[in-house]
């Protein structure tokens, strides 16, 4: 009998797998369909809804605005004391760069986003009489890489890298017309040549537009999902690809080990992640142990993405905003969101009871109504688990 029982318990998780395997090919054939019918679906937004499959997935996008958005209640005086604590800082002769970093943390008014983004990132000097001139010198080096390289697209040594790109921007949102614009093409087309080393990689494409969004907002004050880019004025839209491209580049200059081949950073990352997590929560660890769940079935994709498939893009910009005034937010701070994302879920994993209904789980957390408040605590939380162990690593391994 309990041979029986064994060999059952066996066939039982074989025939799982494979179901989930061919829920997953269900899933990638529907967003193949959804690709080649792209052009037929534009048509009206309501052909849109009437043609859209159902599917538990999370939206890249749920609307971008957040709490400093316009439409919002007035700001309360502790939010325009703190927009004024950062107009202030941003006025000065010279910025005072970890001042800007503490006032951060806790969040970048819409205001003022952009222009802190850009000098968190390191795109722009703290000297204010300087950034002008930098500003303009570096717009005219990216479009110079521009004439120098984009029509070598269809050259035979860079038709591959040309046409993974063509085929992941539609996927960064396919409902989204503004992730549908050219501009992406050439961003991460030019940073992929000027860096061989790691090339393109599926992933990229998600980081390029948190940037593009925050430097749009400069000249937009509604939502910007349906805004048509092309409605800008020309030095306009040029500007807002050429700083988009250069953050952007600036981000992956600290994780590009993420990128580069057989991605050893994230490699890395995950099992950091599994050693923090067996400490931190030691149910959860021997849950995913219990149902042979391996972290990097679902941990793969928050280190390749920075959790940007998981979360609104609204909470995404909230994220970065800490992120940038982190030392090392996108490469380390982002190991203990990440844990702490993980916990936030334990009861809904601890209810799953099987492997497929974990890894659904896993892959399609309900996010969906995240705001500033969740990402908040989120934030809290990771920097608890920081403290606690970022300077004792020997703490979280066994």
């Amino acid at each position: 009998t309990a041979v029986f029982f064994h060999l059952f318990h066996r066939t039982l998780k074989v025939i799982l797998i494979f179901r989930f395997l061919f829920l997953g090919f269900i899933t990638l054939l529907s967003d193949f369909l959804i690709f080649l019918l792209w052009p037929f679906t534009v048509r009206s937004t309501l052909q849109k809804q009437q043609s859209l499959p159902v599917r538990p997935i999370i939206p890249l996008v749920a609307r971008i605005s957040d709490q400093n958005a316009s439409g919002a209640p007035p700001m309360t005086v502790r939010e325009k004391s703190r927009l004024d604590k950062f107009k202030q800082l941003l006025a000065s002769p010279n910025t005072d760069l970890e001042e800007l970093r503490k006032h951060s943390w806790s969040g970048i008014p819409r205001e003022v986003r952009p222009i802190t983004w850009r000098l968190l990132s390191g795109y722009l000097p703290a000297n204010k009489e300087r950034r002008e001139l930098v500003l303009k010198r570096k717009r005219e080096e990216y479009f110079g890489f521009i004439e120098q390289y984009y029509h070598s697209r269809t050259d035979e040594h860079y038709k591959d890298t040309y046409r993974q790109i063509h085929i992941d921007i539609p996927r960064t949102n396919p409902l989204i017309p503004l992730f549908q614009q050219p501009v992406f093409e050439r961003i991460l087309f030019i940073w992929a040549i000027r860096h061989p080393a790691s090339g393109y990689v599926q992933g990229i494409n998600d980081l390029v537009t948190p940037f593009f969004v925050v430097f749009l907002s400069e000249f937009v004050t509604e939502d910007v999902e349906n805004f048509e880019v092309a409605a800008l004025p020309l030095d306009t839209q040029r500007n807002i690809e050429a700083d988009s491209f250069w953050c952007m580049s600036k981000l992956l200059d600290g994780i590009q080990d993420n990128y580069t081949f057989a991605q050893p950073g994230i490699q890395n990352k995950v099992k950091a992640l599994e050693e923090l997590v067996s400490r931190i929560d030691e149910d959860i660890h021997n849950h995913f142990k219990k149902y042979e769940v391996e972290y990097l079935q679902f941990a793969f994709r928050w280190m390749n993405n920075l959790l940007m498939r998981e979360l609104p893009l609204r909470c995404t910009i909230r994220l970065w905003d800490t992120y940038q005034a982190e030392a090392e937010g996108f490469s380390h701070f982002h190991l203990y969101v990440c844990a702490a994302f993980l916990i936030e879920w334990r009861k809904e994993i601890l209810s799953m009871i099987d492997f497929q209904g974990l890894l659904m789980l896993l892959q399609n957390l309900p996010t969906i109504h995240w705001g500033n408040e969740e990402v908040g605590l989120l934030l809290a939380e990771a920097y608890r688990l920081k403290y606690m162990f970022a300077d004792a690593p020997s703490h979280y391994k066994r």
